[in-house]
């Protein structure tokens, strides 16, 4: 299945001086819940370990800005990304980074969740793909080595958060009152 997705959601078309890949996670907690944390344009501080603060210009629409404090430790400290894509049926969001002080220009990615059966029990299958200019300086190899790092850290921060939630709310399903998404891709 995981093939599958990766050719109807995640295909990115890079040219000769961007990378692109992606990154696929097993979740064991309900669908449910994962999306719950990943829809939240507003709050990717919930689970994203490298964001202090997130402030959103805009009504959590597609088009919506939000601008994101990132924690220290790493080569940039705002960055301002643009909702694209949201679409609470099929379970994905995309995002562009539009603005900051790092060296990610033109970066866009898009994040799908998808139900899976994990040892009997609900699980959430995770796919997130990037596609990203390089640097001048570096490589694409060296590009794609850090977006990967970055991502595999907020996929399995990701894990970690759900699976707790899943374990306190006992494997029920959640209920959360969302904004309604719009679901055209800009």
């Amino acid at each position: 299945m995981e093939a599958q997705f990766i050719a109807r959601y995640h295909s990115h078309q890079p040219s000769d001086h961007q990378c692109s890949s992606s990154i696929v996670k097993h979740i064991k907690a309900p669908v449910d819940i994962v999306w719950s944390l990943v829809r939240r344009f507003d709050q990717p501080q919930k689970y994203k370990p490298f964001v202090s603060r997130c402030t959103v210009k805009g009504d959590l629409r597609i088009g919506s800005v939000r601008e994101v404090n990132v924690k220290s430790g790493l080569p940039a400290t705002t960055s301002t990304e643009r909702l694209e894509l949201l679409d609470d049926e099929e379970h994905i969001l995309g995002i562009r980074i539009v603005g900051g002080d790092h060296r990610l220009k033109n970066y866009s990615s898009v994040i799908t969740v998808h139900p899976e059966i994990l040892d009997g029990t609900p699980g959430t299958l995770v796919i997130e793909s990037f596609m990203v200019d390089v640097p001048e300086g570096n490589t694409q190899e060296e590009t794609c080595y850090f977006v990967k790092a970055l991502i595999n850290c907020n996929l399995k921060s990701l894990a970690d958060v759900s699976e707790r939630m899943a374990m306190h709310s006992g494997g029920l399903p959640i209920s959360v009152n969302w904004p309604s998404s719009n679901q055209i891709k800009t």
